[in-house]
């Protein structure tokens, strides 16, 4: 892998195992509230402080007007996550998060294979190719392994 690449995967592996630990404990704040909902909210409210700290820490004088002219889509972001937060907190006890996180996976899989074949969202395109549906199949073989076994 070449130097550059080595942070930057280093990092995504870092918060993505991060990631297997968040539906649990929002599972444990659902469970304790009785609402998958509110435990999403404090997620969200404990994740923007979070944000909103390490923001003005590093960039004390962002400027938001270059936002005005972002297209409509790229808001989504965050309602994709509220959407995942959510179910993430419903699924978890009720899968397991070995499964919970191969079925995320399989799904961000066909998803990022789709994306990139049309080039959606502003990225280059990468057309299908024969190991790319091969490394989903694998995937998801992966989740059926994981649920049965």
């Amino acid at each position: 892998m070449p130097t550059a690449l080595v942070l930057p995967a280093l990092l995504i592996f870092i918060a993505s195992a991060m990631t297997a630990a968040q539906p649990p404990t929002n599972a444990v704040l659902a469970r304790e509230s009785g609402s998958v909902i509110l435990a999403a909210v404090i997620s969200f409210a404990v994740g923007t402080a979070a944000l909103l700290v390490v923001l003005a820490l590093t960039q004390p004088r962002m400027a938001l007007a270059p936002l005005r002219d972002v297209p409509w889509w790229a808001w989504a972001g965050g309602f994709y996550g509220a959407v995942f937060v959510a179910a993430g907190a419903y699924a978890a006890p009720r899968l397991g998060i070995a499964s919970l996180i191969t079925i995320a996976v399989a799904g961000q899989m066909i998803a990022a294979i789709a994306i990139d074949h049309y080039g959606a969202f502003g990225l280059d395109r990468t057309p299908i190719s024969l190991g790319r549906v091969l490394g989903v199949l694998l995937i998801v073989g992966g989740v059926v392994l994981v649920r049965r076994f």
